[in-house]
């Protein structure tokens, strides 16, 4: 037994496993074959490939490689022991995310934590063989990381707890952690950190910067699979996806609407995805949506439509929004309100604070309705119309109430369902203001059109997060509101095909709100 690894530090794996990050989702052997398969395959007939996991955790994408590359190079290395020193030494790479994973790496692709042991596969000269692991700190400024966004109340630990500042992605060149060339870079980063904003933790999502530092590689290949929200942009990923939506290097995307046909026990909000980008390929991309274990269609196409700055997710939808577009109508979005309508951020503590506080149960005298979510009543109580900060004209006007967790699907608690109110009121910023409107009756047609199908399909195409925000709004178009409208007029109107109507109906479940 090697000296350097009798006196290496052999941590307590189970110590380690206790503070394993909830971001760090592991994924199944078959989604990493679904996504290598993706790879040219001569790629593991060829002695000279290299191969970098950035983010690996349980080896799984470099384990799956070699058992490709050991059965590529039989031809070219016949003797089994040569092939697999060949293959574990110059081939395959890897930067694990925390010490426990570097361990269950090692102990997955060489089949011992060290692969100095007399127990390794393949023989190293050192206790980390080809997968590296440095504990690194944060660069806090103004509390917050510059490279990652975490928190330094939250991520500023003792030595002995891990800190989740990932190496890859804690510098501005990768070249200062893997100075090498890489053939293929392909894996699952971690997903988010917490910022610690709002009433506490909130998430920021990192796994953008893994793909951008991979990118800086200048790999052949790179395939990741990564939570879908990305495809809407938002916080912090604005600038990722303009630059990859306008990539012809991306090349093709594998859709789940659902993320538990990829991880079952793991909630990811908007689905998740895999992708191959091609350095040397350029062109459209090849966009397939799964559903269970099936694929329900496939497109080539561009990702984004010509004067749309919109990823449209579904590929059925896209003959629709052409069909829809055409017509030049003015956007929904022009009749929705900013988030916060009122000024009642509950979010912010103080403000929280402040309107908990102005809060009542009972009406006084002057006192109008107001609408949260949070408290008693169902969401309805009073307050001094004196406390509105914002929009205060928009108070004794006819509105339509909805809360941005509303848009797609069958709610069933009441106050996710938008509402009309025609008496004086307001809200917190749970809810949006559709209108306001002048009359009671153009509000009911506009409330009429929100529960169409097609008007849901329509917000569909925007929409990926939980929450709708006055964005989501922008591919529906606005009608003629001096009428009620029913989905049978909507389809005739665009002159949908059968097989879109049904596309429509088969994906679209809502439940019918009623006026308040």
């Amino acid at each position: 037994m090697s000296e350097s690894y009798t006196s290496s530090y052999n941590p307590d794996v189970l110590s380690t496993l206790a503070n394993l990050s909830s971001d760090e989702v592991f994924t199944p052997p078959h989604i990493v074959n679904q996504m290598l398969d993706m790879l040219p395959q001569e790629l593991f007939k060829n002695k000279n490939t290299k191969f970098l996991d950035p983010a690996t955790k349980s080896g799984v994408f470099l384990r799956e490689i070699a058992k490709r590359l050991l059965i590529g190079l039989e031809d070219q290395i016949p003797d089994l022991q040569e092939r697999i020193d060949h293959i574990f030494q110059t081939q395959l790479y890897g930067i694990a995310t925390t010490e426990m994973t570097s361990l269950l790496s090692r102990r997955s692709i060489y089949c011992s934590k060290y692969p100095n042991s007399k127990y390794s596969i393949t023989s190293f000269d050192n206790a980390d063989g080809n997968i590296r692991f440095k504990r690194i700190e944060h660069k806090f400024k103004n509390k917050k990381c510059i490279y990652c966004g975490a928190n330094s109340t939250e991520y500023s630990r003792d030595k002995t707890l891990e800190n989740y500042a990932y190496e890859f992605i804690h510098n501005n060149n990768p070249k200062e952690v893997i100075n090498m060339k890489f053939d293929v870079i392909i894996g699952n980063p971690p997903y988010q950190l917490s910022d610690g904003g709002g009433m506490g933790s909130s998430a920021l999502p990192i796994y953008q910067k893994f793909v951008q530092q991979s990118l800086k590689l200048k790999p052949r290949y790179l395939s990741m699979i990564i939570p879908a929200r990305w495809y809407t942009g938002g916080r912090g990923l604005d600038e990722f996806r303009d630059l990859f939506l306008n990539d012809r290097s991306l090349r093709v995307i594998h859709d789940f609407l659902n993320e538990k046909d990829c991880f079952p026990s793991v909630i990811i909000k908007g689905g998740v995805c895999y992708f191959l980008w091609d350095r040397d390929n350029k062109g459209d991309c090849t966009v397939y949506s799964h559903s269970g274990d099936k694929v329900t269609s496939v497109s080539e196409r561009p990702l984004l439509e010509d004067g749309l700055n919109t990823f449209i997710r579904f590929n059925e939808a896209i003959s629709i929004y052409r069909k829809v577009s055409a017509h030049n109508e003015k956007p929904f979005s022009d009749v929705v309100s900013a988030n916060d309508p009122f000024g009642f951020d509950v979010r912010e503590e103080n403000s929280y604070r402040r309107v908990k506080h102005t809060i009542k149960l009972s009406k006084d005298k002057g006192d109008i309705e107001f609408y949260y979510n949070g408290w008693k009543n169902k969401g309805l109580g009073y307050i001094n119309p004196e406390k509105v900060k914002k929009n205060s004209d928009w108070i004794f006007k006819s509105k339509i109430y909805i809360p941005k967790a509303w848009g797609i699907g069958n709610l069933n608690d009441d106050w996710l369902n938008p509402v009309i109110v025609t008496q004086p009121s307001c809200s917190t910023e749970t809810y949006l203001v559709v209108g306001p409107f002048s009359d009671v009756i153009t509000a009911n047609n506009v409330f009429s059109y929100m529960q169409t199908k097609f008007f849901h399909m329509m917000v569909s195409l925007v929409k990926i997060s939980q929450n709708t925000m006055q964005k989501a709004y922008s591919l529906v178009p606005i009608q003629d509101f001096n009428v009620s409208w029913t989905d049978e007029q909507l389809y005739k109107k665009y002159e949908l095909t059968k097989e879109e109507i049904e596309f429509i109906e088969s994906n679209i479940s809502i439940k019918q709100s009623n006026e308040m």
